[in-house]
């Protein structure tokens, strides 16, 4: 089974062309790909019945005629009856299994795979060009392949190949978004872009405004898909096993990022319990898959070696019966897949049983010989138990053979027993042929055993099997890949440095100034990174009078932008600047802060009702004395140089705009008319 088959006979270029993205393939005719697409089909037939169940709860709130009430309660009956059906299904798809596993595998037990969460198609078009024209002052139509570029790597992310090449086109969107919310995502202003995500295991949709939903999803993703590579590898050998491995782990370590990163995510598949539960899945898995690769090559019929795949299988036990607890636990239970619970319990029964089995064969199999390091497997033995039956100790059980037979006798009747309960519990849920093949070749091979040891002239012995100590050379460890953030270029770097050029800032339009050098002096200096900035304004030059500022940026000289210049390429286009002088594109930070404030939603004449008049005024100069920083040029040396230039006979406060003025140099209004407080004054 594989993600790379084309439709119509089209050949795969490595992902350059634009017939699709590299790692995407929305047209695999796959088993996981047509899973994946009944998946989105439910996802769409919930949200109907949801929205006409909510449609129905509120007519029976606010009708008082009993007819309609009784009309309403028979279709509500009807509407949670299809939605108890269409998760049915939903749990269903989650619990196949067997299509996410590699074709070639026939003796391997399977393996539990992530579904890929679904989302709807979101259009950036409209509200990115209106942002780049309120907020940058920019032509937002003149970004529309930039725009197309992000929207159709999205939409790649909706299906990507079950390969390292989906995980880094997953990896890539995850570094984009960032710097998208860098750039259009501001806390004080909606977007009002919608995006939702179906919860992978209900089906139930969330819609968030902001990035941190589709952030958390893409990670989920990322996950579902290392899993989904994990089921897949090929088992019987070596490399296949180090892959599943190195898969598993990586899965676990994206989602506990997720975890620790996203704390409150309202989808409930991200929620804090649902990700440690599937965390410990994965881990259990990635341990299955070292148990299997230690024994791969063989497990050699010696004491020690028996002794050490015992420990090794009762540790993958152990980590199952872990997995188990957590997913019976309300109310992960009413989430989770019945199959899951179920596996997991099998497979719990399953390697405790074969631990009891390894000891059985050494026990039974292997007697203390002359030529047998004696100590070493005294050592050995008394590892393995964490405490014997009254009266024995590991040398008497190794010495004496009567006492060897029974607690051998012992373990291989537990693990009959395991084998069998597995057996059973599997018989409770959804058949899945290859697992039942596997517990019953193991149950056969623990009868034979005890066959081969039974002897008609013994007693029957009750003596119970001590435990076995579980106990592993290479422990399962979360693996956060290096995939997980990828080096990208910002779709939207035309619009300067992310640093200074981001959503939180906001800044005048573009203002034209005309520089005429003076004895070839411009009257500023320029400092910083890109773009530059102007200080060391002289207020007498033609620059400020033609309206520069200090600390004004420089956007553009000429026709040339300037956004990503430095001090020396910013004043090699300046050097050369003839007597007629050359035009320049400035613009100035202005307060980030709003100057109302966002509590109240109810508004009256441009001011909150909730708030009073004087306070308001009061709040908003206190506010800005400790926000707004004072500049050297709103000293009385320039208030004088003004007024000089102004001829004025008597000395006066200057009038300055709202940008430059002091908080002390403002009027207390007792009651502001609405002109005062207008639109532009609130932004």
């Amino acid at each position: 089974m594989t993600d790379a088959l084309l439709p119509n006979g089209v050949k795969d270029s490595g992902g350059d062309s634009n017939y699709f993205k590299k790692g995407c393939n929305p047209f695999a005719q796959t088993g996981r790909s047509k899973l994946q697409n009944q998946r989105a089909s439910l996802n769409q037939q919930i949200i109907k019945e949801m929205r006409m169940r909510a449609g129905a709860e509120n007519l029976l709130k606010a009708t008082s005629n009993n007819k309609v009430k009784e009309m309403v309660l028979l279709e509500l009956s009807y509407v949670n009856s299809n939605l108890q059906l269409l998760m049915g299904e939903l749990e269903g798809l989650n619990s196949s299994v067997e299509v996410y596993q590699n074709t070639q595998e026939t003796a391997n037990i399977p393996l539990i795979a992530l579904g890929l969460k679904e989302t709807k198609e979101v259009d950036f078009s409209t509200p990115f060009k209106d942002f780049i024209l309120d907020h940058y002052s920019e032509d937002g139509n003149s970004f529309e392949d930039e725009i197309a570029d992000l929207m159709d790597l999205r939409q790649a992310c909706r299906t990507p190949s079950r390969s390292e090449a989906g995980v880094e086109l997953l990896a890539k969107y995850s570094s984009h978004l960032p710097l998208v919310e860098g750039r259009f995502f501001s806390p004080n202003h909606q977007s009002g872009i919608f995006f939702t995500w179906y919860d992978s295991f209900t089906g139930v949709p969330v819609c968030q405004q902001n990035l941190s939903l589709e952030k958390a999803s893409i990670l989920f993703n990322m996950a579902a898909l290392h899993s989904q590579i994990g089921t897949r590898s090929d088992r019987q050998t070596i490399t296949g096993l180090e892959e599943a491995i190195s898969s598993f782990q990586k899965a676990a370590g994206i989602l506990n990022h997720l975890k620790e990163t996203f704390t409150h995510t309202p989808s409930y598949d991200m929620s804090p319990a649902m990700l440690s539960m599937l965390i410990r899945l994965m881990l259990a898995q990635a341990q299955e898959c070292l148990f299997e690769k230690a024994a791969l090559p063989g497990i050699r019929n010696q004491f020690n070696s028996l002794m050490k795949m015992a420990q090794e299988a009762s540790k993958v036990s152990e980590i199952y019966y872990q997995v188990h607890q957590s997913m019976v636990q309300m109310p992960i239970k009413d989430n989770v897949p019945l199959l899951w619970s179920t596996v997991s319990q099998v497979k719990t029964n399953h390697y405790r049983s074969m631990a009891h089995y390894f000891v059985a064969s050494a026990l039974l199999d292997h007697q203390l010989g002359p030529s047998d390091d004696e100590d070493q497997q005294e050592k050995t033995l008394s590892q393995v138990y964490d405490s014997l039956p009254e009266g024995r100790s590991p040398l008497d059980i190794l010495r004496k053979k009567d006492e060897r037979q029974r607690i051998g006798k012992a373990h291989i009747r537990r693990a009959i027993l395991g084998h069998e309960e597995a057996l059973r519990i599997y018989s409770l849920c959804q058949k899945i042929d290859l697992l039942q093949d596997i517990l019953k070749a193991s149950h056969h091979r623990s009868l034979s055993k005890y066959t081969e040891n039974e002897s008609e002239e013994e007693f029957t012995d009750y003596t119970e099997a001590p435990d076995i100590i579980s106990k592993t050379e290479h422990k399962a460890e979360m693996e956060v890949p290096a995939t997980l953030k990828v080096k990208v270029n910002d779709f939207f770097q035309r619009l300067g440095p992310l640093s200074v050029f981001s959503a939180k800032q906001r800044w005048t339009a573009p203002r034209t100034i005309r520089l005429c050098p003076v004895d070839r002096d411009l009257g500023f200096t320029l400092k910083g990174e890109s773009p530059v900035q102007v200080v060391s304004l002289d207020p007498l030059c033609p620059a400020a009078t033609d309206g520069l500022k200090e600390g004004d940026y420089i956007v553009a000289v000429g026709d040339t932008d300037c956004k990503w210049m430095g001090v020396s390429e910013v004043m090699r286009q300046l050097k050369d600047v003839h007597m007629e002088g050359i035009d320049i594109q400035v613009v100035s930070m202005m307060d980030s802060n709003p100057s109302m404030p966002t509590k109240s939603a109810t508004f009256c004449g441009n001011l909150p009702k909730t708030y009073s008049m004087i306070c308001l005024a009061y709040d908003n100069d206190d506010k800005n004395s400790k926000s707004r920083k004072v500049t050297k040029k709103s000293s009385f040396i320039s208030w004088g140089l003004k007024n000089k230039l102004k001829s004025a006979s008597t000395l006066s406060l200057p009038t300055t705009d709202h940008s430059s003025a002091l908080p002390w140099s403002k009027p207390c209004p007792t009651f502001p008319s609405s002109s005062t407080y207008n639109d532009s004054a609130l932004y």
